[in-house]
């Protein structure tokens, strides 16, 4: 079906039908409705290509994340797709593999061909980010820069409520596995943790923000004479049960373990993760928003401390 054809059908004039999908707030709401409807009935869809020519959007979307192979990523990807799905927008994605390099290159990549573009939890500075805002809009997403949309969530507070969960069992000498050093979430961990009163934080780190990390700072937390960590993300929390376990140190009897994120696996792990659980559905959908409406603003999101096995008091406070 044809544009000619559903106007023809309509009683319309071609240019009507064209301005039905490209400007529909020029079109008398009586006549929009009757269009669509026989577009609808037809099966016809507009080209996107002729579209974009016309009104100079694409109706595309990009959407780059740090790290696709991380469960914390998938729930905001679905989402963000759900939600330009709803606004007839297409959402492409992409994975820097927590290269900054990458990074850059894929927002140059995908300016030519999206209408903005939303960046999860990015690795470059923030004079790179304010170059590359001048090619493209973009929204960031836990990441904060002046002038730009952002969708924060409050992994300060989280952070906070997870310490101070481990002061509440009796822990005074708490480890804090950190995340990249480029990691703007994790410097807002580092600070906000630190700021627990009653508790000595031990800072082991940067990190990567994956198990086989987790793994290796195992022997740095077990000499380290603690008796509590957080980690920078739930990947890094699995993998030091796993390693401390490999050492002979048990969670929780000897030590209580915290993550970031509330990803699935972390629910699965033995012992059951204690975690502060991240709203990354909602963040994507709200990213989305922002981006299509371009509206420069920032949001934050409230994260919430979920308790489960991996945390205990200390041994001689049981």
């Amino acid at each position: 079906m044809t544009i000619r054809d559903v106007a023809r059908a309509s009683g319309v004039h071609v240019s009507t039908v064209s301005r039905t999908f490209s400007a529909p707030h020029l079109v008398n709401a009586e006549t929009r409705a009757r269009v669509l409807a026989v577009a609808e009935e037809l099966g016809y869809r507009p080209n996107r290509a002729a579209r974009a020519l016309t009104t100079g959007r694409t109706h595309n979307i990009g959407l780059i994340v740090a790290d696709i192979a991380n469960p914390f990523f998938p729930p905001l990807i679905k989402a963000a797709q759900s939600s330009a799905r709803e606004r007839d927008y297409h959402l492409f994605v992409a994975d820097t593999d927590e290269d900054p390099a990458v990074e850059e290159e894929l927002v140059l990549a995908f300016s030519k061909q999206v209408d903005g573009v939303i960046l999860c939890s990015p690795r470059l500075s923030n004079k790179a980010l304010d170059k590359l805002a001048e090619r493209v809009p973009f929204v960031l997403v836990n990441r904060r820069l002046r002038g730009v949309a952002t969708v924060l969530m409050d992994v300060a507070q989280g952070a906070r409520s997870a310490v101070e969960h481990l002061a509440a069992l009796g822990h005074r000498r708490v480890a804090l596995v950190s995340g990249p050093a480029g990691s703007w979430t994790s410097g807002e961990i580092k600070q906000a943790a630190a700021e627990v009163p009653g508790v000595e934080l031990v800072v082991i780190g940067p990190n990567a923000p994956t198990e086989q990390a987790g793994i290796r700072a195992a022997a740095a937390v077990a000499e380290a004479g603690v008796t509590g960590v957080l980690a920078y993300n739930d990947l890094v929390a699995i993998g030091l049960i796993e390693g401390l376990a490999e050492r002979g140190v048990s969670v929780p009897e000897d030590v209580s373990v915290v993550g970031i994120d509330d990803i699935v696996p972390g629910r699965l792990n033995r012992p059951k993760l204690t975690t502060v659980a991240m709203p990354t559905a909602d963040a994507g959908r709200l990213a989305v928003e922002l981006l299509i409406q371009s509206v420069t603003a920032s949001t934050t999101l409230e994260t919430k401390l979920v308790v489960r096995e991996s945390t205990a008091p200390p041994k001689g406070l049981t």
